[in-house]
């Protein structure tokens, strides 16, 4: 092959460019941004759903220590722990423990989760309730 010949077979075989390359980089991160944001919302989603979940957990366990106490509420969380009444006494999703009101104000027992926020009294608490009891008030 001749000087000529090599130049030509090189030249077929022509890279990419740093443009195309940054472009196609770009086209990428724009993807794996929206699947990013996506994602993170659904984890936010299932935060919420798992505080609701075990709110009603709780709420039911309550119920159960009434019913064999002869009507007589818990007072804390720890104490229907001690009385096998639920394994564990768990924080909720935002690593804050639950409070327990016995007899509750929006029902006979309130489950209450401070929420996102982890404060207790603001509009993003979460409750044995659901919805509807929370708009009631």
């Amino acid at each position: 092959m001749n000087r000529n010949q090599i130049r030509a077979a090189l030249a077929k075989q022509r890279g990419m460019t740093l443009i195309e390359i940054m472009v196609v980089v770009a086209i990428i991160s724009l993807i794996l941004g929206g699947v990013g944001v996506m994602a993170f919302n659904r984890f936010k989603d299932a935060q919420v759903d798992t505080a609701k979940n075990q709110c009603v957990t709780i709420a039911g366990a309550v119920l159960q220590y009434k019913v064999n106490k002869r009507g007589k509420c818990p007072k804390t969380l720890q104490e229907l722990k001690a009385s096998g009444f639920i394994n564990q006494v768990g924080k909720d999703p935002w690593d804050k423990p639950y409070e327990l009101k016995c007899p509750g104000e929006k029902g006979e027992v309130d489950v209450l989760s401070g929420g996102p926020d982890g404060e207790l009294g603001t509009e993003d608490d979460i409750s044995n309730h659901g919805a509807d009891a929370e708009e009631e008030s």
